[in-house]
């Protein structure tokens, strides 16, 4: 008879909501939001931390969620890809990579999304290079990268303007 390990209940805030699981010890990130809270559009990819597909912030860094353990997240803030919309809008970033095509197949892209969050958080202008060396752990096969960073780019640029813009009153 196998001895199963015993599930442990982790408690975390997933996308600004409360969520609890029974996680086995070695159960990782992208297995418990995938699986146990069916957030599926975070992908898994190499399972080895090389692709940059299941790039999750915790407590708004990146993280690699194929190598992350889930009880490493216990109590943290978790922001998945379904997370950065806002209300009924995309976020800049994904429509910037929607109009500029930085999206061929779709694998990859939630994994950039995320990067690319922390990166325009972190620097909300970032050179050509520093955008390269933030995206440098994702991989695409499809784009070739320069449709990527043009979406990059434009997201900066829309998010900074929107920063400057004055609040506008809403009508009563």
């Amino acid at each position: 008879m196998k001895n199963t390990p015993k599930r442990v209940l982790l408690e975390l805030e997933v996308n600004g909501l409360r969520q609890q699981a029974a996680v086995r010890p070695y159960d990782v990130l992208l297995d418990v939001l995938r699986e146990e809270l069916n957030l599926t559009g975070t992908k898994r990819g190499c399972d080895m931390g090389t692709c940059g597909c299941c790039t999750v912030l915790v407590e708004g860094k990146p993280v690699l969620s194929c190598l992350t353990l889930a009880l490493q997240c216990e109590g943290k803030r978790i922001t998945t890809v379904e997370g950065l919309k806002e209300g009924t809008h995309l976020h800049p970033l994904q429509e910037c990579f929607a109009e500029a095509g930085g999206s061929q197949c779709g694998f990859c892209t939630p994994g950039f999304l995320m990067t690319c969050t922390a990166l325009l958080e972190k620097n909300p202008e970032p050179s050509v290079e520093e955008i390269k060396s933030a995206i440098s752990g994702n991989l695409c096969r499809c784009t070739g990268y320069v449709k990527i960073v043009e979406a990059i780019q434009v997201s900066a640029e829309r998010l900074r303007a929107r920063r400057l813009a004055p609040e506008v009153p809403r009508g009563r």
